[in-house]
């Protein structure tokens, strides 16, 4: 009885489908050839309906009918298709996904920003036979996803042996970067980089005596605000094996007591607000594109667009990516991403011809015309040509900035992702995220063990249940309650002893025995 209750709601609905219950005829679909796809094409569209999230991309969430945007209507024109979008809110995406299996709603194709097939926001539709195995389609029709998605990406989208998604890819998997004003540390007189959590204390505390609002800043749940759990290594959305059971980090209590400790000492000395725990994500990055933050996480091809809203503000602002503080270890940084992120999976009621035109739209997405269509938009339009060099016409308000930014990542579906190496390359900034990759994000960053499909006790346990890079909501609360004083830091062992209770014990017993049995579980820790 490996499979939760979802599967066994999804099984029941296949059976519904299969009795015949909605979706349209695929039968006698007429698909372009690779040559019709190409623009200036107009016969025989390739029709299909996907869906994706938001990204929490303000352009795409403040369109009326992003199947009228120009940009969808552009790739259209240039692939020969018709597309029927369907957008899943950033902020609510695996309800959203729960709600689109749960109603028999299931486009064509879906975009699971959580990656694998086995993620809980597939709802165990992979595992009940929703959608099909890719394997020989991809072998004989996507030449281009063979040749450059990595080997570590296809087996994170494979289920049981088999590929069932087609994803956005990772090189390089440490993408979460430590920013820092340059310009505050100039003015606080601090002529080197910290290093030591004590160091960017003293950093923060600087910044604070300078009137900086929010000299760390904070996000609600901790995400894109675990700098110090990381510099501890105790990012609670981890495992580890601790004393032969795999437990979820937070269970080294020495390390986990220092990272609140050091959380407590911000919130009392006023270096993250009083407020600190319900800063949501619209706080997180109004505050540092106003200029009031000193310091965050973000991923490190934000760069780019962190210095370009700034300068909106003020000319004299400056912003680079540091090395992450370091624990007790001499390591630091934030989570390692998976090799995957958005990955798309082909409804199993496409048939066979369509679901070759899929791929090939897919496969196309990795070709110079794309690659320039969706870095640079529109040819004397967004950008020309002079001696075979790009003059690119940049984005500059935040308006124009999020638009590039959903042509070139929530449109384009499948490419490389850790950053866009065409754009990065044409300027001083884009060379200095290169930089930053190469020079700082490769050599630190935490993993642990990583379960490639969650732990079945998660369902049953919500509460003590990790989602992707967040912690528990026990654990978070807890941590919470600590920060502000409300419990004593030195109580933590009796968390550890109350989460066991709760249910925690049935997670480690799960968790053990698949990372004993090595069942789709892999070891990112470095």
């Amino acid at each position: 009885m490996k499979k939760n209750w979802t599967v066994l709601l999804i099984s029941v609905m296949m059976m519904s489908l299969l009795a015949g219950c909605g979706g349209k005829p695929e039968e006698g679909t007429v698909s372009p050839k690779p040559e019709e796809t190409k623009q200036g094409t107009d016969s025989n569209k390739l029709s299909f309906s996907i869906s994706f999230s938001t990204g929490g991309n303000t352009y795409i969430e403040s369109s009326p009918d992003i199947n009228k945007d120009k940009w969808v209507l552009k790739l259209e024109e240039m692939t020969n298709t018709d597309l029927d979008i369907r957008l899943m809110s950033h902020k609510e995406f695996d309800q959203k996904m729960s709600l689109m299996f749960a109603g028999n709603e299931i486009p064509d194709v879906v975009g699971n920003m959580r990656g694998g097939p086995t993620t809980g926001s597939m709802s165990g539709s992979v595992e009940a036979g929703v959608f099909m195995p890719l394997d020989d389609l991809l072998k004989e029709h996507a030449p281009n996803l063979m040749k450059m998605v990595t080997p570590a990406a296809w087996e994170e989208v494979s289920y049981n042996g088999k590929i069932y998604g087609i994803p956005a890819w990772l090189e390089n998997p440490s993408r979460r970067a430590t920013f820092i004003r340059t310009d505050l540390m100039e003015k606080a007189g601090i002529k080197e980089a910290p290093k030591t959590v004590e160091e960017y204390l003293d950093m923060l505390r600087a910044f604070k005596k300078l009137g900086v609002e929010h000299p760390y800043q904070y996000r609600e749940g901790f995400k894109y605000a675990d700098t110090f759990l990381g510099a501890y290594d105790v990012l609670p959305f981890q495992f580890m094996e601790l004393n032969g059971e795999a437990v979820p980090k937070f269970f080294d209590v020495e390390n986990m007591s220092k990272a609140l400790q050091t959380y407590k000492t911000m919130y009392d000395e006023g270096l993250i607000p009083k407020d600190f725990a319900s800063l949501s994500q619209e706080d997180y990055g109004r505050n540092i594109n106003a200029g009031k933050s000193g310091m965050w996480a973000s991923n490190g091809e934000g760069l780019i667009g962190f210095r370009t809203k700034l300068k909106e503000v003020d000319p004299s602002m400056k912003v680079d990516i540091y090395s992450s503080p370091t624990g007790p270890d001499g390591k630091g940084g934030l989570g390692l991403y998976s090799s995957v992120s958005t990955t798309y999976y082909i409804n199993n009621k496409v048939g066979k011809e369509k679901a070759i035109e899929i791929i090939k739209f897919l496969d196309w997405m990795l070709t110079e015309e794309a690659d320039m269509f969706f870095s640079f938009g529109i040819e004397g339009e967004n950008y020309t040509m002079e001696n075979g060099n790009i003059n690119y016409k940049w984005p500059v308000t935040k308006q124009e900035v999020d638009e590039a930014g959903f042509r070139a990542n929530q449109l384009w579906f499948v490419h490389e992702l850790t950053y866009n190496k065409k754009q990065t390359a044409l300027t001083e900034d884009g060379q200095d995220v290169i930089k930053a990759f190469s020079d700082v994000l490769s050599n630190e960053g935490r993993g642990g063990i990583t379960f490639m499909a969650n732990l079945n006790s998660f369902s049953k346990f919500p509460d003590l249940a990790s989602t992707g890079d967040t912690g528990p909501k026990f654990i978070l609360d807890s941590m919470v309650k600590m920060i502000y004083g409300k419990q004593p830091i030195s109580d933590w062992p009796k968390v550890l002893e109350e989460y066991r209770a709760k249910g925690g014990d049935e997670i480690i017993k799960e968790a053990t025995e698949r990372w004993k049995n090595k069942e789709n579980v892999v070891d990112r820790t470095r």
